[in-house]
């Protein structure tokens, strides 16, 4: 008879403590499941809880970096934060307080969703830090409206606040946005948009290289909205539209935003779990660890 064996789902990874100590790790991940404006498919307040229960079935090893990258740097999983719900704005409020309480000195801030409110709530309290900061978005919705249904602080609305802040705006992949945001998209000098049928029709890629010289040493925060990749990669999302970004193609844009700038945080939301789609949160996990190897790289971690 064997004894039995405890892991630690309330961990990203599932990794035990000794890769997971909030002291030594220098990757901090920070579950936020806010579900307050969504508009179409509901369930979006589950996704930061699947996305670590599917992380547990990640390979630690990735053949890309040649190492378990997450038992070189570590990674620790912060209590949920469960934002007061009396209003969106004062959730976003919140958020920004709490984040800004954080003691991150230069860990990497990896923040999982819920609805993309999230967003301006962390980038708010990040750039007291990083007053330059710039954001980069992969989404299929343009997410530039000033109000939606009554709220300023809407997911629909999430870029746009968060631009009172930050320094500009990156966007890929969109491919659903109102006339309000079109003509907002092209009158701002802060927002500089690659649609996804401008990725599909770049046959030489040269967008990787143009977010390579744009972002080139500066505090980026990236924002991965699982409804920018095709619905073929990730399904289980809460405002799914076609023709999203494919998965080597994420893969490589991220590389690009990696090896061009200095990302500080990200954040990964609206996956919305569904029954018989656990390949998308699956997905989510793994294209999450992904990213943090490619940054724990750059830094130097392995």
């Amino acid at each position: 008879m064997t004894d039995g064996v405890f892991r630690y789902p309330s961990q990203f990874l599932g990794l035990e403590p000794e890769f997971s100590a909030p002291q030594t790790s220098a990757v901090w991940v920070l579950p936020i499941p806010l579900e307050m404006t969504t508009s179409y498919m509901g369930g979006t307040k589950m996704g930061p809880s699947a996305l670590i229960e599917a992380s547990i079935q990640v390979e630690l090893f990735d053949p890309e970096i040649g190492a378990e990258g997450a038992l070189r740097y570590g990674i620790h999983t912060l209590p949920t934060l469960h934002p007061p719900l009396a209003s969106a704005e004062g959730a976003v409020e919140a958020i920004t307080e709490a984040v800004s309480a954080l003691n991150l000195e230069d860990r990497l801030l990896v923040t999982l969703g819920g609805e993309h409110t999230i967003t301006p709530g962390v980038v708010h309290a990040l750039t007291l830090k990083h007053p330059e900061l710039v954001l980069v978005q992969i989404d299929a919705h343009a997410d530039l409206r000033d109000t939606f249904d009554g709220t300023a602080y809407s997911h629909a609305c999430a870029m746009r606040r968060s631009l009172n802040v930050v320094s500009h705006l990156y966007q890929f992949g969109i491919r659903s946005v109102c006339i309000e945001e079109s003509i907002f998209m092209r009158e701002s000098s802060k927002v500089t948009t690659w649609s996804a049928e401008n990725l599909h029709v770049d046959r030489v890629r040269r967008h990787l290289a143009d977010i390579q010289e744009m972002l080139h040493g500066r505090p980026v925060y990236l924002t991965i909205d699982l409804d920018g990749l095709d619905p073929s990669v990730i399904a289980a999302v809460g405002t799914p539209e076609p023709g999203g970004i494919n998965w080597y193609d994420c893969l490589d844009l991220i590389r690009a935003v990696v090896s061009g700038g200095s990302v500080i945080a990200l954040d990964c939301v609206e996956l919305c779990p569904t029954i018989g789609q656990q390949a998308s949160a699956f997905a989510g996990a793994k294209l999450i660890y992904k990213t943090i190897n490619l940054i724990m790289r750059q830094r130097g971690k392995i």
